[in-house]
């Protein structure tokens, strides 16, 4: 099966667009007797977004608003959206939060996810997970040895995108990698990221190569590039989901876009052996002081100016392209309802 039909998935285990959409929908919730499509334009990519039939408090102006929220963050992100058509369908579920994820590449690009028919508007306005399957789309798909990048770049960027898009500020996503990349820290018995396949391994073992590597760059480019330029070089090459990719072949990219080779002489380093990492270390030169549930910023510390750099919003060369410190914005365009699965009829002989 090539690597882009494999679906991205994810599992939550706990449950936690423009004006002229929400004057037409801001009262309409989805009926349970038909799915609902609409049409949201971004970045240069077409999202099609379908409410399956079922019973849910949310109206599709929330539902819709949230989808948006998503798509631009990753526009902004990569400087536009990863893929010319999406197909996202939006299943209900009994309960409350948002559900599985999942992430193809398939049929120009499809993602599966649920939202609880008891969700409120504060559950989308706190997820993370379709972001996280949208940054999906915007890297090839890997072998099964290498699905660690693949999980590992959607957790480490999908905070840095909402930050760059203004929705949600930098001392929560540290706080949250202060607690949860050490997760992500080799066990002395482990066997490298690709051979080790825990959950731990693949979603914070890749999330901290990720990490490293963007400090890395940042440090010998002298705080120039990192990380993000290396990913909007991949998917400008033509490495998006839809494509399958050797992994040397992204990292080749990446640092021909950098100039430094971080992303290989990383990977060397990760890939068979169990690489030791001081994170406590790293933390302190970044000037992240873990206090509770919360995190304290240090601006004086010696490499403060590079954590600041990895969220800040993308800046280009002069005479390049404009900056994404503008957020792009999901245009509205268009819908429709077809009727529910259960009442359509198959075609007579």
């Amino acid at each position: 099966m090539p690597f882009a039909a494999r679906p991205r998935v994810l599992w939550k285990l706990c449950g936690l667009c423009a004006a002229a959409l929400l004057c037409l929908t801001v009262f309409s919730k989805p009926k349970a007797s038909a799915d609902v499509t609409s049409t949201l334009l971004i970045g240069g990519g077409r999202i099609d977004v379908t409410i399956e039939s079922g019973e849910i408090k949310l109206t599709e102006a929330e539902l819709l608003h949230w989808v948006q929220m998503a798509a631009e963050a990753v526009t902004t992100y990569y400087g536009k959206y990863p893929v010319p058509h999406l197909t996202l369908r939006i299943h209900p579920f009994d309960g409350r939060g948002v559900g599985h994820g999942m992430t193809w590449g398939r049929d120009g690009g499809l993602i599966k996810i649920g939202v609880g028919s008891e969700a409120q508007a504060a559950d989308l306005a706190d997820d993370w997970m379709l972001t996280h399957e949208m940054v999906h789309l915007a890297f090839p798909s890997m072998a099964d040895e290498h699905h660690w990048i693949e999980e590992g770049i959607s957790t480490y960027v999908e905070p840095i995108a909402r930050i760059q898009a203004r929705q949600m500020g930098a001392p929560s996503m540290w706080a949250d990698l202060a607690r949860d990349m050490p997760k992500g820290v080799p066990r002395t018995d482990d066997k490298g990221l690709d051979h080790t396949h825990t959950w731990a391994s693949t979603y914070w073992g890749g999330a901290l190569f990720c990490f490293l590597a963007d400090v890395q760059i940042r440090e010998r480019t002298h705080n120039q590039k990192g990380l993000q330029d290396a990913l909007r070089a991949i998917l400008a090459a033509g490495g998006d989901i839809r494509e399958d990719w050797k992994v040397e072949d992204a990292f080749k990219v990446g640092d021909k876009a950098t100039g430094v080779t971080v992303l290989t002489d990383l990977y060397s380093k990760m890939k068979d052996d169990p690489m030791p990492v001081d994170l406590a270390g790293l933390w302190k030169q970044l000037g992240i002081e873990p206090d509770g549930k919360s995190v304290r910023l240090v601006d004086d510390a010696p490499l403060a100016a590079i954590r600041r750099s990895i969220t800040a919003p993308f800046a280009v060369p002069a005479g390049g392209q404009p900056s994404a410190s503008l957020v792009p914005r999901a245009v509205f365009a268009g819908r429709t309802a077809a009727a529910s699965r259960n009442d359509r009829k198959e075609p007579s002989l």
